[in-house]
Parts: structure tokens; sequence; C-alpha cells
């Protein structure tokens, strides 16, 4: 082990680049793992620790850990938005399928009046959907996710409050 003089510190830095939305829960937390934090711009933590703090292994895992958690929260999260753009987007696509039908069904040698009537209308019901189930499937997957995000956090506190143990110890 290299012996350090007195008043010399030797530090390791690392750069993240978090979304914005997330920035405060790393900020707030990275010093829990014995880093100094510096914001620099919306979305970039630069971070500077003591190469010879204690128990700096476990820290470390402890930080994976953490690190682990957001990123678990984070696409808890996204999958609100994107279960409900799914859901959206099919109800959009199945009545154009109906609506090409229908358009099939008047253009023909012979038009299908009837036939292009019956599928013009659920087609224009399906368009017509299409947004109220986007917004339905957002507000239920959201009402569905909370409880896990809740879940998350709790356990990142624990993560941290574990790691702010160590470095008091």
């Amino acid at each position: 082990m290299i012996e350090q003089h007195a008043g010399f510190v030797a530090y390791e830095y690392q750069e993240h680049t978090v979304e914005q939305r997330y920035a405060s829960y790393y900020e707030d937390n990275y010093g829990c793992f014995g880093w100094q934090v510096e914001l620099q711009g919306r979305e970039t933590l630069r971070l500077k620790r003591d190469r010879h703090i204690p128990n700096r292994m476990e820290l470390t895992r402890l930080q994976r850990q953490f690190e682990a958690i957001m990123e678990d929260v984070r696409r808890l999260e996204h999958s609100v938005q994107n279960q409900a753009t799914i859901a959206g987007l099919g109800c959009g696509l199945a009545g154009t399928v109906f609506m090409g039908g229908s358009t099939f069904a008047i253009t023909a040698a012979a038009p299908i009046v009837w036939l292009c009537a019956v599928l013009a209308v659920p087609g224009f019901i399906l368009w017509g959907a299409a947004y109220p189930l986007y917004r339905y499937v957002q507000k239920r997957r959201a009402q569905e996710v909370q409880p896990l995000v809740e879940g998350k956090l709790d356990e990142m506190y624990e993560v941290c409050e574990k790691a702010s143990r160590l470095l008091e110890a």
C-alpha cells in the first residue's frame, strides 16, 4: 500500500450522465459512498473521492447496487409511457387496417358498398379510441408502477444508509 504524506490526498474521479429528473437522487446520495458531487450542466455529475477511503471495496459494491436500483426505477417509470404508446398505436393501426379494407371494398372492380360501410365503422371507432385508450393505459400503468417505484426507492435508501454507516466507521 502506498504511504500518504500528511496533508496529501490522492483522488479518484468519475463522471456520470444521468437524466435530469433523476439528477437530484444521484446528487443527494453519492455522498453516502464517499464522493464529493459537483453538478455540471443539467445532466452531468462530476465525482471525486479519496483513493484511500476506508471500506472502499464495500462502498463500491453498494454504489453499484444503488446504480442498479436507480436503473430499475428509470425502467419502471419509462414502462408507463411505453405501454401506453404501444396500446394507442396498436389501436390506431387496427383502425387503419379496417379503413384499408373499406377502401379496397369500394375500389374493387365491382364495388361492395355494404362491406365498405361495415369495415369503415370499426375503423373510425378505433381511430377515435386510440387517444382515450392511450390515456387509460398510461393512468392504469402509472398506478401499478407507483408502489413498485416506492419500494425501489426504499431499497435505495437502505443501501445509502449502509454506505453512510460504513463511512462513519
